[in-house]
């Protein structure tokens, strides 16, 4: 490691033996000024395994005109590897106090933004409630503000969610080995971290200040959570800060490139849209992603990663994520809250959300309407013994 990528990193963050975000870096430089004809994308479509090279292609503007294909060959993967299955899980959002500075996001530490931090008690009321709509996987988030939710906070909510679901997440701040294998002691099983975007230059632009800042510490997560032992990792790109094409690009070649070092471990891709919130910069000028280019996206992903699960989540509209479950979703949350306290109406304060949600189904009516189109909503497949 040399002196300026150490210099990259806070003191008391671990330093990883890991080349995958020069691997990433190198991938894009190779792709990253091809003009993609026609042929090229042509070609791509007819391969059965994709190169990086063939997954920028479909990625390119000029693969616009190919979603029918596309289309098809994504439905295919999808059938082939998960069947007509869709996993249903929700959030539940223990606390909002953050310590980074977050342009785009309603926690961020300069929001005036009610804030929240449910006690045990509180959170084991919270899970309940949401264990009675049948959830069986949930995802545990905070801000990221280690002084307000420890690891041993965290933890403890690890166990209380284990007791209530058979597959608990986590997406709080990037941690140690150490940290993340006591978490995994608790009952988590899964780890899910956003790099937000994968430029540098637009990362450091929207992340001013607090740990976030350390975008290689944020992009070597996943690792030090499968050397904690984690059964999978999930990564994720908020779409709408940078260049899509470069987020997108980064985004499997670094989901693959983690893959190929840990092939025991269960691969997870999340793909949001920036939302409006509550708290954020309102003099930010997003790059939109309208739904053509987003779903053209989704389907490149599904190609080149057959294996991998890409979640949906309610920051989308009902009918989008209809369409996205038949050629490349593969789970959707549903029963969606992301201010702190809301479900059970314990709580005796109650903070406000991270940001809006576009489909506010409940997980009832999620399970019902993925039945009427055709796909088969399930609660988890994994038998805990």
């Amino acid at each position: 490691m040399n002196i300026k990528s150490v210099n990259d990193y806070f003191p008391e963050m671990d330093i990883i033996d890991s080349d995958i975000k020069e691997r990433i870096e190198k991938a894009y430089d190779v792709v990253k000024d091809i003009e993609v004809s026609e042929g090229d994308v042509l070609a791509s479509l007819n391969k059965k395994n994709l190169s990086e090279r063939d997954f920028y292609n479909l990625i390119s503007d000029k693969a616009e005109n190919h979603l029918e294909e596309m289309a098809e060959l994504a439905r295919d993967a999808r059938i082939r590897y998960f069947g007509n299955n869709v996993c249903l899980f929700s959030p539940i959002y223990i606390a909002n106090y953050c310590e980074n500075s977050c342009r785009y996001c309603g926690f961020r530490a300069k929001s005036d933004i009610k804030r929240a931090k449910l006690n045990l008690e509180e959170i084991e009321e919270e899970m309940k409630a949401l264990a009675e709509t049948g959830i069986e996987d949930v995802l545990i988030l905070t801000g990221e503000s280690e002084r307000f939710s420890s690891v041993d906070y965290i933890a403890d909510a690890c166990r209380i969610a284990s007791k209530y679901f058979k597959v608990v997440g986590i997406e709080v701040y990037p941690a140690n080995v150490d940290s993340y294998e006591k978490l995994r002691e608790a009952g988590a099983d899964f780890v899910t971290v956003f790099q937000e975007s994968y430029n540098k230059e637009a990362f450091d632009y929207y992340h001013p200040a607090g740990h976030k800042r350390s975008f290689n510490y944020r992009i070597d997560t996943q690792e030090r959570a499968l050397m904690a032992g984690f059964r999978g990792v999930g990564f994720g790109a908020l779409f709408g800060l940078s260049d899509p094409i470069e987020d997108a690009f980064k985004l499997a070649i670094h989901a693959k490139e983690v893959q190929r070092k840990y092939p025991q471990a269960e691969i997870a891709i999340s793909l949001p849209r920036i939302r409006p919130t509550h708290g954020a910069d309102d003099s930010l000028d997003f790059n939109i992603v309208d739904d053509k280019k987003f779903f053209q996206i989704m389907l490149a992903i599904r190609i080149f990663l057959p294996f991998a699960s890409i979640t949906l989540s309610t920051r989308e509209s009902k009918d989008f994520r209809d369409l996205a479950v038949k050629y490349a979703a593969t789970k959707i949350s549903a029963s969606v809250d992301t201010s702190i306290g809301h479900r059970s109406k314990r709580s005796a304060d109650e903070g406000d959300e991270q940001f809006e949600i576009d489909d506010s189904r409940s997980t009832e009516q999620a399970f019902e309407d993925l039945k009427k189109i055709g796909m088969t909503p399930v609660f988890t497949d994994y038998i805990n013994l």
